[in-house]
């Protein structure tokens, strides 16, 4: 038992000697350099002691600290306040925060932000997706009868595989794909007990259950949808090919498997509903749907030749260090699980005989056929097959990855066991072989700066493989010296080789660049009111910034949001009735600042890195490059109009909305036949006052002299109710994007709400 404790040791060992920099110097896994280094007004804060700006690792990972930092840090917030994280109030003027998967605000694993700062347990589940994703993988090649040295060896591979260690500082997709071993060792231990099953087992049938509930539970909760999709596709093949493989056993056993599988993944679907209810939802209601022409651009699919990197991840240099010159996105196409284990896998793809190396064999085989360019991998997206159609295919290096590291781990344990000869393996080896001379001959042969960057980075992966043979070599020979010695060499060259893989590719920064206070910040945050700002520049306060700090924001950055609001986004930039969605656009960054959009949206404060000469702003504050201005004629947040005018359509709402002549701070548009209130001037003691504002709900108190129309300029979505001392009442589209209610005559409570389980 002891020595079975050793080699999970070793993997967390591993995991440790990774992540140094953070136990020994306290940086952070985290790539703050970014948002120091790239924006304003962090820029200007740093600007004394360092007036270029300040350097930084890698400038493709930004979308961690533009994206998942901010979600999960508003959903955390809400959970810690009381409240049930539905709405972000902070982007695109109001957003479902629920419906996106990815601020994971259900994930089990978030228990950590309930027990230390927030950076801290954002860390730490940083350091726990390499860490169990290699632990449960172990477990479950264990369970395949592969020797201890075989097990760790392919934990190794997974937990810091191309794709594990691209998207480490994400923080969702390895948690996602970290549960997928978990979900196929439930699986098979539920059909094995099954099998010969007696009335002692029966805990044993509940407690995997259990785990495999668990596991596709904090699968999906781990906030990325397209890599639950292929989790989910993984596991149900793995359990119809394991049911299918016990037809010969009693047909009641079999059927009870089936059960037992069916039962853990409807209750699954049903805990998750929370979660997927409101995402469904708003994904029809979002722009996702609206451009499905990305498939047709390059770096979509993997190109063939960017293979290459499965052998040499450098091959086309790298965005740490600035030389990248391949197609799109490193990140999108690197797969590299070192050579090493590259050899072992093929090893068990050419010798290896059994249905364990098939299903992983097939399984390789059919994602890298969908992730790279070809006929079949296009089929999908010709067809428009919902979720298929609008999800990149790169990401299926998640199971090309997980196949070859199980691939691996199989072959190791059959050079092991010593049933691959010395034949076999220089078969083997003469294939990689192959591959590196032809790349050796091209790099030697041609020219150009591109071609000097492969050159260089082919040497260290050469190397290797020469190591890798010699050990494999000297493992097979008679020596039990050197047999023991080449054992540990290729375990320890492959930990070595991966760990400068990934400490290449991700950074690791000071806690204080990690949203740091300026003047600036400060100065927005002190302002009374309800109030929100936008950018000129898209070097200000990018998109999602502004909530690290409470600071609401027209602007977003999120695959999902809403449809009204692009359309309106795109008359704004327009400055014309034409809400016409050209081409899906993941980031909205609004800047017309003159629009009379920008005064009904609330927008009370405009940044620039440039001086505004507009009648309607003034400069109020500046810190180094950035400048702070006041638009004077910004609506209020929740204001009375004195009439409202109905319209047709939302059509004929968004030209009356550009209509100059219609005064928007006494006229309300709403999109319906009558409206009961009265039509008059308001007097002066008439008025309605914000007296709590949540995020998922908003109260009032007004008072009036005759039947009103209240207009909030917070975006409208049909999950908003509204109550008027308690009573539900109707809660109108008014102005194309804002929400309305009708008040009566005198003094009443108006509460909006927000809820998907209505």
């Amino acid at each position: 038992m002891k020595k079975e404790l050793l080699y999970p040791f070793i993997l967390i060992l591993i995991i440790l000697i990774f992540f140094w920099q953070f136990i020994l110097k306290g940086l952070l896994p985290i790539p703050s350099d970014t948002i120091v280094g790239l924006y304003h007004p962090y820029r200007d804060y740093y600007a004394t002691e360092y007036p270029n700006g300040i350097p930084y690792r890698n400038f493709l990972i930004t979308d961690p600290v533009r994206q998942q930092y901010p979600w999960r840090f508003i959903a955390i917030d809400q959970m810690k306040q009381g409240q049930w994280p539905s709405w972000n109030p902070y982007s695109f003027s109001g957003t479902p925060l629920a419906a996106n998967l990815q601020s994971a605000p259900f994930y089990p694993l978030n228990v950590l932000f309930f027990m230390f700062p927030f950076h801290i347990s954002w860390t730490l589940l940083i350091m726990l997706q390499p860490l169990l994703a290699g632990l449960f993988l172990y477990l479950y090649l264990r369970e395949m009868k592969l020797s201890n040295y075989a097990a760790l060896f392919g934990s190794i591979v997974f937990a810091f595989s191309g794709f594990s260690i691209a998207w480490l500082e994400w923080n969702t997709l390895g948690h996602v794909g970290l549960w997928l071993p978990l979900i196929l060792l439930s699986i098979e231990k539920i059909v094995r007990v099954i099998r010969g099953f007696r009335v002692k087992n029966t805990k044993q049938i509940y407690l995997w259950s259990g785990i495999l509930t668990f596991s596709l539970i904090s699968s999906f909760f781990g906030g990325h949808l397209q890599t639950f999709f292929y989790v989910l596709l993984t596991s149900l093949a793995y359990g119809t090919v394991r049911i299918i493989h016990e037809v010969n056993v009693i047909q009641t056993k079999v059927r009870k498997a089936a059960v037992f599988l069916a039962s853990s993944a409807i209750l699954a679907g049903i805990v998750t509903s929370v979660q997927w209810v409101p995402m469904v939802e708003f994904i029809s209601k979002s722009t996702r749907l609206a451009d499905q022409s990305d498939w047709l651009s390059e770096g979509w699919f993997i190109p063939f030749q960017h293979l290459i990197q499965f052998i040499v991840p450098d091959f086309f240099g790298n965005p740490a260090t600035l030389n990248y010159w391949g197609t799109w996105n490193y990140g999108e196409m690197v797969g590299y699980i070192s050579i090493i284990p590259l050899l072992f896998s093929l090893i068990a793809l050419m010798w290896r005989r059994d249905k364990k190396t098939l299903f992983f064999t097939i399984l390789l085989i059919i994602s890298l056929l969908f992730a790279t360019d070809n006929f079949v991998a296009r089929i999908p997206y010709q067809l428009q097959i919902p979720l298929l159609s609008t999800s990149q295919p790169t990401r299926l290096l998640f199971l090309v990855d997980f196949s070859i590291a199980v691939l691996a781990a199989l072959g190791f344990d059959l050079f092991l066991r010593k049933k691959v000869s010395i034949k076999k393996l220089l078969v083997t080896v003469g294939v990689i072989g192959g591959i590196g001379v032809l790349l050796w001959v091209y790099v030697l042969l041609g020219s150009g700066e591109n071609l000097l960057v492969a050159k260089r980075n082919l040497i260290l992966p050469s190397g290797l493989f020469l190591m890798g043979v010699l050990g494999s070599l000297g493992y097979l020979g008679k020596n039990q010296l050197l047999k023991h010695a080449a054992l540990f060499g290729l375990i320890v060259f492959t930990v070595i080789d991966l760990l400068r893989f990934g400490w290449k590719f991700t950074p690791f920064t000071p806690r204080e660049y990690l949203f740091p206070q300026t003047s600036t910040i400060q100065f927005i945050t002190s302002q009374p009111g309800k109030f929100r700002i936008m950018a000129t520049d898209n070097k200000i306060l990018p998109p999602n910034f502004s909530s690290m700090y409470g600071i609401e924001s027209v602007s977003g950055y999120d695959p999902l949001y809403s449809r009204d609001y692009a359309e309106l986004a795109s008359a704004w930039s327009r400055n014309t009735p034409n809400n016409e969605v050209i081409d899906f656009n993941r980031i909205i960054t609004p800047d017309n600042y003159e629009s009379k959009i920008a005064d009904v949206l609330n927008v009370q404060y405009v940044l620039s890195l440039s001086e505004i000469d507009s009648e309607k702003l003034h400069l109020v504050f500046e810190e180094g490059q950035t400048k702070v201005y006041e638009n004077t004629e910004v609506l209020p947040r929740v204001y009375l109009v004195e009439s409202v005018q109905t319209v047709k359509n939302v059509e004929d709402m968004l030209d009356k909305l550009f209509d100059e002549s219609i005064d928007l701070q006494k006229t309300a548009l709403v999109e319906s036949n009558t409206i009961p209130i009265d039509n008059r001037p308001l007097s002066e003691l008439e008025h309605v006052d914000i007296t709590d504002y949540l995020p998922s709900r908003v109260t009032l108190q007004s008072k009036t002299e005759a039947s009103r129309m209240i207009v909030l300029s917070d975006v409208y979505d049909e999950n908003w109710r509204v109550f008027i001392d308690g009573t539900e009442s109707t809660s109108y589209r008014v102005n194309y994007i804002l929400r309305g209610v009708i008040v009566p005559e005198g003094s009443h409570t108006v509460e909006f709400s927000y809820s998907v389980f209505n």
